[in-house]
């Protein structure tokens, strides 16, 4: 079984033991979290939420993504900016799906 989660903005497809990064929520590594927007839980869809459907989880460590590269450049004008960034990140392990 599976469940569409909200978080941070984004949507996530998660099923029981799968290990996600998501944006940075507040928690320590060990402590556990409950995910109550439910979009979708198996083959029923909310309207917008699944009623009384929620996700358990994990936090298994928080710590920062890839480094990405930020480059802005306009033509002809000696105007080159390049910069970088790292986003926070909580890493979780999804271990109930409760409908």
């Amino acid at each position: 079984m599976y469940a569409v989660i909200k978080t941070g903005g984004k949507q996530y497809k998660v099923a029981s033991n799968d290990v996600i990064k998501i944006e940075k929520i507040a928690g320590e590594a060990g402590s556990e979290v409950v995910f109550n927007e439910v979009l979708a839980m198996g083959e029923t869809v909310g309207t917008p939420l699944v009623n009384g459907a929620s996700v358990k989880a994990t936090i298994v460590k928080q710590a920062k993504d890839a480094k990405i590269i930020v480059f802005k450049k306009k033509r002809r004008q000696n105007y080159r900016r390049k910069n970088g960034h790292r986003q926070n990140i909580t890493i979780v392990k999804i271990t109930d799906l409760c409908e």
